[in-house]
């Protein structure tokens, strides 16, 4: 399963504490396919308020269009519980 993975644009931060990178750091220990979609960091985020009616990051776009987005320490925590990634797709 490919999916985009929907982040800000500071790819080299690599700290715990960053919401985009814990999410990032977990599809990589599973082993899931991803493109990066580097976002707006500041601004109105038009896409990311259509697709997920907010404007945090980060946020998953399944291939059929559906999408995920939780807080981060949640998105990572479905990814590393194995399989469930799959089981949260919205319906964008």
């Amino acid at each position: 399963m490919a999916v985009k993975l929907h982040r800000c644009k500071n790819i080299w931060v690599k700290a715990a504490g960053h919401p985009c990178w814990n999410v990032q750091s977990a599809l990589d220990e599973h082993g899931i396919d991803y493109e990066i979609v580097e976002e707006k960091w500041f601004g109105e985020r038009p896409e990311t308020v259509q697709s997920t009616g907010q404007k945090k990051f980060p946020w998953i776009e399944f291939e059929d269009g559906s999408v995920y987005r939780e807080e981060s320490k949640d998105m990572a925590e479905t990814i590393r519980a194995g399989g469930r990634l799959d089981e949260r797709r919205q319906t964008a």
